[in-house]
């Protein structure tokens, strides 16, 4: 089994932390949602490079079993966080084209 890590937020926190952001001392809080999201897809395409050469070095007899191994469960769950925050936001959308006006 895979040591994926949790992360628990509880209500203060995330008040803290949208405080801290509205104060402006969180650096990465620059340029709105866009560019988190930006952020987040530059992310998720590093992952599979990194993954696609791990992959690469264990194909030309080189690397480590465990790393690849590694490696592609790592790729396979940004792909599924991908795609489910796909869906959730074309969800939205439609959701948002079914409202009346």
């Amino acid at each position: 089994m895979s040591d994926i890590p949790t992360i628990v937020v509880t209500p203060s926190s995330a008040a803290a932390a949208y405080s801290r952001v509205d104060r402006g001392e969180v650096g990465n809080a620059q340029g709105g949602f866009g560019a988190t999201l930006e952020r987040a897809m530059q992310g998720a395409v590093d992952t599979f490079h990194a993954t696609d050469a791990k992959v690469t070095e264990a194909l030309n007899g080189g690397g480590n079993l465990t790393e690849v191994v590694t490696a592609l469960a790592r790729a396979q769950l940004t792909l599924q966080t991908a795609t489910t925050v796909r869906d959730r936001v074309v969800q939205a959308y439609q959701d948002i084209m079914k409202m009346p006006i």
